[in-house]
């Protein structure tokens, strides 16, 4: 899957990584099937995306019964949720005609096949021809958790298995589609070079990695499948069975409002046909009113829970490594929060943009969400009172802040509609907040309020 290229943290939102993949080394296709190069500088890329997630992630076997509705060719299986269930339908495999059996371990991150479990157990994938083997490592596998260079600190827990036949191939190639701001809308990314970190491919040889941008009115045509395929190295009769698979990748690709379907390895197998193995699809979340069969299938218990909780608010949350947590109404303004405390010596927590209608509810949770951070020594917030009026955005905060219990520092800047009125509810409220006149100084007092 596609993983950043400054990041220091695993857990990374795929979309934004996936654009800082494609904005360092981009090229297009023409009409022709010849490929011409373009390079672009390498974007810095904001601790904040090592632990966004604004994306639906879904684990592999969703993402293949997915796929197999549209006809996508994948290597039939099925989930198992115990070691019996996993023995059992691994002997159904082999009952269907299998002569080897690949088991996997059903988390939201990459490099399980050389990660490691907190038992001991070694790697997230393993491949046997003994059903008994396969529910062996199903036991070793389920209720404990899979560390991989992607996983956050605290590992993702194992309670699904994936056990699926295996197949012989000749060749790994890589195929994705994906939204490209560089084309307005969808393209086809590809590469000879697939089996293996398609960043590393990126590096250290950019000719490699093709792609072609779609119109989104006319949909993927034969003439760009047809060229694509050649240009993968496709021959005879798998160049009609490519352009099938690609088509139907992409119909699924609009059809589920895809943010992204990356296919590493696409691969030829011994028999000629072209199969799709290890799929990763990401959704996103403004789809989700008309996605809900899809965003059913959200699995929490992979996210962050301040991430669940924020997301369950309304609110706009993004973890960070910092020591001051911020609370904000606007995006930019939260950015510009961010920036000025850490002008003045600070770290932020977090982002949190609580919106310009945000509800006493949503403010209350918000201070939950920041407060369940144990890394978090002041909480600074910054509020424009424009839709709503400052008087009653200080009342929101004050009984939020007495329902909460806040034991650490509170700094609080309002600026705005009734922002007089607003500072007197704050001075009133027998709650300890240290008010500020403009952003500089909440910063600074933030700041101080730590080191005090």
């Amino acid at each position: 899957m596609f993983s950043s290229f400054t990041s220091q943290s695993s857990r990374v939102a795929r979309a934004a990584v996936s654009r800082s993949f494609h904005s360092r080394t981009a090229n297009t296709m023409g009409a022709s099937g010849l490929f011409a190069q373009r390079v672009l500088a390498t974007p810095h890329t904001h601790s904040m995306l090592s632990t966004h997630k604004r994306f639906l992630d879904l684990h592999e076997y969703q993402s293949t019964g997915l796929m197999e509705k549209y006809n996508v060719r994948v290597q039939k299986g099925y989930m198992a949720e115990t070691a019996e269930e996993a023995t059992a339908l691994s002997q159904k495999l082999v009952d269907e005609g299998a002569k080897e059996i690949v088991i996997k371990a059903q988390i939201h991150a990459g490099g399980r096949g050389k990660g490691h479990f907190d038992n001991g157990f070694k790697g997230g994938v393993h491949l046997s021809t003994d059903p008994i083997k396969i529910g062996e490592a199903a036991a070793n596998m389920l209720g404990a958790s899979l560390i991989t260079k992607q996983t956050p600190p605290e590992c993702q827990m194992t309670k699904k298995v994936l056990v699926h036949e295996a197949i012989d191939f000749e060749r790994e190639l890589y195929l994705a589609f994906l939204m490209d701001r560089a084309f307005d809308g969808p393209c086809m990314v590809a590469s000879r070079q697939g089996g293996m970190d398609i960043e590393d491919v990126a590096e250290s040889d950019p000719d490699a990695i093709l792609k072609v941008g779609i119109d989104i009115n006319v949909g993927i045509t034969p003439e760009i499948t047809h060229n694509m395929a050649v240009a993968l190295g496709f021959e005879g009769e798998q160049i009609a069975d490519a352009q099938e698979q690609m088509t139907n990748m992409y119909n699924m690709f609009i059809d589920l409002d895809c943010t992204q379907i990356e296919i590493n390895p696409f691969v030829v197998a011994t028999t000629g046909k072209v199969f799709c193995v290890d799929a990763k699809l990401g959704f996103d979340d403004n789809a989700s009113f008309r996605q809900k069969d899809v965003f059913a299938m959200r699995d929490t218990s992979m996210e962050d829970a301040r991430d669940v909780a924020a997301s369950e608010a309304g609110l706009n949350y993004v973890g960070l490594d910092g020591n001051i947590g911020c609370m904000v109404n606007g995006a930019g303004l939260a950015m510009g929060t961010m920036d000025i405390i850490s002008l003045h010596g600070g770290s932020p927590a977090n982002f949190l943009d609580v919106g310009g209608g945000a509800t006493e509810t949503q403010v209350e949770e918000a201070f939950r969400i920041l407060t369940s951070d144990p890394k978090v020594e002041a909480i600074l917030v910054n509020i424009f009172g424009g839709i709503m009026k400052c008087d009653i955005i200080a009342q929101g905060i004050v009984n939020a802040a007495k329902n909460i219990d806040i034991t650490v520092p509170l700094v609080v800047r309002l600026e705005g509609t009734n922002v007089e009125l607003g500072n007197e509810v704050l001075k009133n409220s027998g709650v300890k907040i240290i008010t500020a006149g403009d952003l500089d100084e909440a910063a600074k007092n933030a700041v101080s309020a730590i080191k005090a």
